[in-house]
C-alpha cells in the first residue's frame, strides 16, 4: 500500500486517466474528488461491501426458494403417481 501526504488543492494521478484531488480538510474528515472515465467504477468501500452482501443474500434466498419449489413439485408428482396407481387398482 502506498501512503501519500497531500495538502488542500493537491492531486494524485493514477495511470493516465484517474485523478484524485484533495478539496477540503477538517479535523475529522477529508473531502476528495475523483475524476475517472465512466467505465471505471468508483465506490465507497462500505457501499461496495453492502452491495456484495445483498447480492449474496439474494442468491441464497433464490437458491432456497428454488429448492423449496423443487421439493414441492416432487411432492405433487408423488401424489399424482399415487392417485394413478390407486386408479389402476380400482379398475382391476
Amino acid at each position: 500500500m502506498l501512503t501519500l501526504t497531500r495538502k488542500k488543492g493537491e492531486e494524485i494521478v493514477i495511470g493516465d486517466n484517474i485523478v484524485i484531488a484533495v478539496r477540503e480538510i477538517s479535523s475529522d474528515s477529508v473531502k476528495i474528488s475523483v475524476s475517472a472515465p465512466r467505465d471505471v467504477p468508483v465506490f465507497r468501500r462500505e457501499l461496495k461491501i453492502a452491495v456484495q452482501e445483498n447480492r449474496k443474500a439474494a442468491a441464497a434466498s433464490a437458491e432456497a426458494a428454488g429448492i423449496a419449489a423443487l421439493l414441492a413439485q416432487g411432492g405433487k408428482k408423488r401424489s399424482e403417481k399415487r392417485r394413478e396407481d390407486e386408479d389402476q387398482c380400482d379398475t382391476k
